[in-house]
């Protein structure tokens, strides 16, 4: 009989010997089936482009050089990005996978042994989930019951723990307000370290800080095309001064922006009117929309200046459930924070989605 070698005695080793405690302790970033469903979860634009934007489209794809590697630095995509979107002069755009792979570089930037990462609560997941992914402290600081910004509490959370990273939804998601400027600008005059604007959903919030971009040098703006129609591109921008945006830069994977997202995304940046209709249409859905909510005995809406609502209702999760077993794909948040007890949130979305909506929670409540 042959001796066994060493490999083949040697125990396999396991995912729980290699990978720290604090991946394994982690969950998966969830996002549902939503087959077969109207897809109000994730706040996604329904409009589609027009038929001739389309067209234009299709005919880009055709004639792509797919065999080829795209523009490491999207540099036409660039200068299209700083016209429409009004970017400063003499400040320089990073273009992302996403706004996720913006956060992704930009908290291994700065993961130094003891260095600190922070946000308020409840927020985006994925400022947490990427820090604690890096082996950083994560500091959240609660938003008041109302959602709104406590000021006091974050500059003296900024005073305690000097966060080298501080990250801002303006507006904010989950909740979807926006925070007071006046308590927000106290925010940013205190933070030592890199404070990031995230203004995913500036096109529905007539606010933005990206005109004062310069005015702090440790202040950038992040955005993304997702919310305005092009989540399917996966398109994000960081905006600041070249001396931040160099250094981060340098961790962000090669060609990270693919071939067709460069394209697709120049041609369709070529008609701003087209994405500034849809928002329009998307923020007067909203006004309507929270007006029906809150018409329903039972339901508290919050105020909202992005393209989803934030609402409470009793038994929340049982609510959820009815209106998934009626078709409608909502989202669930009640227990992802104490704040967000028995809250949901809906994507605002055409008038008849909207309705289908409407219709199926008075048919659960």
């Amino acid at each position: 009989m042959k001796p066994a070698t060493k490999r083949e005695t040697q125990p396999a080793v396991s995912p729980e010997a290699l990978i720290r405690p604090e991946v394994l302790a982690m969950a998966a970033y969830q996002v549902a089936d939503a087959r077969g469903m109207v897809k109000l979860d994730a706040m996604e634009n329904p409009y589609r482009l027009p038929e001739s934007l389309r067209a234009e489209v299709a005919k880009l794809a055709a004639e792509a050089a797919l065999n080829r590697y795209p523009d490491p630095g999207g540099a036409e995509l660039k200068r299209r990005l700083q016209r429409v979107m009004g970017v400063p002069e003499g400040m320089a755009l990073m273009l992302g996978n996403g706004s996720d792979e913006i956060i992704q570089v930009l908290t291994l930037a700065v993961a130094k042994p003891g260095a600190v990462v922070m946000s308020v609560e409840p927020t985006f997941v994925m400022y947490r989930m990427l820090a604690v992914a890096a082996g950083l402290e994560y500091e959240g600081v609660p938003l008041r019951p109302d959602f709104t910004l406590d000021g006091d509490a974050l500059v003296a959370a900024i005073e305690r723990h000097r966060p080298a990273l501080l990250w801002l939804a303006y507006p904010n998601n989950p909740t979807g307000n926006l925070f007071d400027r006046s308590a927000l600008e106290r925010v940013l005059d205190a933070a030592p370290g890199v404070v990031v604007l995230d203004e995913a959903y500036h096109a529905f919030a007539g606010a933005s800080f990206l005109p004062e971009l310069g005015r702090r040098p440790n202040v950038l703006v992040m955005r993304t095309l997702s919310k305005l129609g092009l989540a399917g591109l996966r398109l994000g921008f960081l905006a600041g001064p070249p001396a931040w945006l160099n250094e981060f830069d340098k961790l962000r994977l090669p060609y990270n922006v693919n071939v067709l997202s460069q394209l697709v995304c120049e041609a369709v940046l070529a008609h701003p009117d087209v994405l500034d209709a849809q928002a329009r249409s998307l923020v007067q859905a909203r006004g309507e929309l929270a007006a029906a909510l809150a018409s329903i005995q039972g339901v508290t809406v919050f105020p909202s200046a992005a393209n989803f609502l934030l609402f409470r209702s009793a038994n929340a999760p049982a609510v959820f459930q009815g209106l998934k077993a009626r078709g409608v794909l909502i989202k669930n948040l009640s227990g992802a924070h104490p704040l967000l007890a028995d809250c949901l949130r809906v994507t605002v979305s055409s008038p008849e989605e909207n309705r289908v909506f409407l219709d199926a929670l008075r048919a659960v409540r």
